[in-house]
């Protein structure tokens, strides 16, 4: 979010302009660079200034860092600045927001015997899954996940690939349990469709990034679900899930700042939990290179992010971030 500031800001007697660089920083060095950052991605600070140049330095030197150890061979990807190069710890509560501890349990996924599993599934060339979408400061992640989930199945069944309200799901859903922009869980929101009896489309009932009130409209509905599939928690069975149903909800370890700095490459950090999961996203296939497979994961954090807007996620290692640890899929 954009801070706005009065054109001047006073220290003492003296008069400083507060969007032109007032402040004499430590490393002054890295000026042009901050200044073109805050440039492109909008920010306007004022008196808090200097404190968030202290956090985006940081962040840049580690990001450097990481990139000597990826040239070095340390590492399986690189990182970037991006948007978020002023966030820390509030960084998980507003961009992320998966409830663990609310999770329910639906009908558990039985993978078919004798499916023929392709070594590569890429939902987005069958037309599955819409353009990246953007949550912006507001811990609905978990809305995302789920219509990405519901897109998919819908398309399977009509053919028709129509973009679905997260804000629907963010003001609508409390009574199953959610917080809007302080969390929720995917399953819960399969839940609420099942019980409303629909869900709007993005179009009818676009996206605000923050909560208000419900205004579900029955005759702008666009999908709907009888409940929703777990997926046992092996890379095996979400392998099987991907490639016979499309993509799928997951939840997954986010709160690292190589996953906030993501660029390219195939992520693997080793502090990434399998069983403390934050942020839920989508998985849209699989595929491998170079000897090391991978997820084609679909975040929300718009398309600047990440490979315009996706992650490539080690596969086969362990439920590497937990990717598997609460799958699941609605039934339409």
């Amino acid at each position: 979010g954009k801070i706005y500031f009065p054109a001047h800001v006073a220290v003492g007697n003296i008069q400083f302009p507060a969007a032109t660089g007032a402040y004499l920083f430590k490393n002054s060095n890295l000026d042009e660079q901050w200044y073109q950052w805050k440039a492109t991605h909008g920010k306007l600070y004022g008196v808090v200034e200097r404190s968030m140049r202290d956090v985006w330095e940081k962040n840049t030197k580690m990001i450097e860092q990481h990139n000597w150890e990826h040239s070095q061979g340390k590492h399986s990807f690189t990182v970037a600045m991006n948007g978020f190069g002023d966030m820390t710890n509030e960084f998980k509560q507003k961009m992320n927001g998966l409830q663990m501890q609310k999770h329910k349990k639906g009908k558990m996924f039985q993978p078919p015997l004798f499916a023929e599993i392709p070594s590569s599934v890429d939902w987005r060339k069958k037309g599955y899954v819409t353009p990246v979408k953007n949550q912006g400061q507001c811990g609905s992640c978990w809305a995302f996940s789920a219509t990405g989930a519901r897109e998919g199945q819908m398309f399977r069944k009509t053919g028709k690939l129509v973009s679905l309200s997260e804000q629907n799901l963010v003001d609508c859903s409390q009574p199953e349990g959610y917080e809007g922009c302080d969390g929720g869980l995917m399953d819960y929101a399969f839940q609420y469709v099942k019980g409303n009896g629909g869900l709007d489309s993005e179009e009818s009932y676009p996206y605000h990034a923050q909560d208000k009130t419900c205004k579900y409209k029955p005759q702008y509905s666009a999908a709907n679900d009888t409940g929703f599939f777990d997926i046992p928690p092996r890379e095996k069975a979400l392998m099987v899930a991907v490639a016979t149903k499309g993509p799928i909800s997951v939840g997954i370890d986010a709160s690292h700042f190589t996953f906030q700095f993501y660029h390219e490459g195939i992520y693997c950090d080793p502090d990434c939990s399998s069983e403390d999961l934050d942020h839920g996203v989508l998985v849209t296939g699989y595929g491998i290179d170079v000897g090391q497979s991978y997820w084609i994961v679909k975040n929300s954090w718009g398309k600047n992010w990440g490979i315009d807007g996706y992650i490539k996620m080690a596969k086969d290692r362990k439920n590497h971030c937990g990717i598997t640890t609460m799958a699941s899929f609605p039934i339409v």
